[in-house]
């Protein structure tokens, strides 16, 4: 799968929001915290919100694991 720059200046990818999420991120202020999208001149804020609001929403449809009684 191609990965695709949403943030340039600190080269971020979609690739990394994605796994961001799915390591447990759910607000846009932790994941500049953890990949520095959108810290600096802000020009892709809008694109890494969407990518990382698609990505929340992706992951909210995963099945939960079993959880042992």
């Amino acid at each position: 799968m191609r990965r695709m720059y949403i943030c340039l200046c600190n080269a971020v990818t979609d690739h990394d929001i994605r796994r961001a999420v799915a390591d447990g991120t759910r607000s846009f202020a932790e994941l500049q915290g953890r990949t520095g999208c959108s810290d600096c001149c802000g020009t892709c804020e809008s694109e890494a919100r969407a990518c990382f609001d698609r990505a929340v929403g992706q992951t909210a449809l995963l099945p939960l694991p079993a959880v042992p009684a």
